[in-house]
């Protein structure tokens, strides 16, 4: 069984045990959260796919921690004129755990 989610703007293709990096959430560590927005969910009977959501599908998840990202670096540069500039920029993540998924 797994199920494609959309979670603060991002889509997610996910199953029960898989761990997730989302963008940083307001909750602590340990907490449990409530994903309801599925837009696709493949059972054993069949796929039910939603227009735009599948009513009464929930994912139930747990969050494991709070990181920060890689470093993604940013360059800028002109040509002929002795330009060039260099920033590097990390994101802070949340790292969430599937625990079920409810249809």
């Amino acid at each position: 069984m797994h199920a494609i989610v959309e979670f603060q703007g991002c889509q997610y293709r996910v199953q029960p045990g898989d761990k997730i990096q989302v963008p940083l959430l307001d909750a602590k560590p340990g907490e449990q959260i409530t994903l309801d927005r599925v837009l696709l969910l493949s059972e054993e009977s069949g796929v039910r796919v939603g227009q735009p959501i599948v009513t009464g599908a929930k994912i139930e998840a747990t969050v494991l921690r709070h990181f920060r990202g890689p470093k993604i670096i940013v360059g800028k540069f002109k040509k002929r004129k002795d330009y060039r500039r260099r920033n590097g920029y990390r994101d802070d993540r949340t790292e969430v755990e599937i625990r079920q998924i409810l249809s």
